[in-house]
């Protein structure tokens, strides 16, 4: 005796295609994003290009304050950083030589140092002859995360009027800094 076939409706057979289609389509506009490069990355659209800088202040390393709304005036550079960062320890010395040489032309170095203890940022300043370095801790990444911040290090510039001008992922390098910097110390 032979069974009889059993048919499914026709929305439930098309159901699995139905869920696999939705299933790329999702993975498609996630891999999609992931690559493209956000407005404020090296990359993305200029849009970033002359927005106000977010705000930063706070009680520095060494007990003093600083507030970005201050600095008007002066060309900043943001240095976010950690001492467990292999390379943030290398371009400290550099980002120390560059405010003392261009300090006198208006520029001023603050460092962002994020999820580190005290200890551990001291001992870093010390080791690489970045202790005369504004440094306002971060330690939960909270302000880091104000600034759109991906990773350490990151740099970003801030010109006379408060604006972010541009911004730099992984270590910056003496070129960088002449061909960023330098443009806007001259006027």
């Amino acid at each position: 005796m032979r069974r009889p076939t059993l048919r499914r409706p026709g929305w439930l057979r098309a159901w699995p295609a139905t869920v696999l289609a939705l299933t790329l389509a999702v993975g498609a506009l996630v891999a999609v994003g992931l690559r493209a490069p956000a407005a404020s990355e090296p990359g993305g659209t200029p849009s970033v290009a002359g927005a106000p800088a977010p705000a930063l202040s706070g009680t520095t390393l060494d007990g003093g304050r600083f507030a970005l709304a201050e600095a008007r005036g002066q060309v900043v550079l943001v240095n976010v950083f950690a001492s467990w960062c292999g390379p943030c320890r290398d371009e400290l010395p550099l980002l120390v030589d560059t405010e003392r040489s261009w300090s006198p032309r208006g520029l001023r170095v603050v460092g962002l140092n994020i999820r580190d203890g005290v200890d551990a940022v001291r001992a870093l300043l010390d080791e690489t002859g970045a202790t005369g370095l504004t440094v306002v801790p971060d330690p939960d990444g909270t302000r880091a995360v104000e600034w759109g911040v991906r990773g350490v290090p990151e740099t970003f510039v801030v010109d006379r009027d408060g604006r972010l001008v541009d911004r730099r992922q992984g270590v910056v390098t003496r070129q960088w800094l002449e061909q960023r910097i330098a443009p806007l110390l001259a006027g």
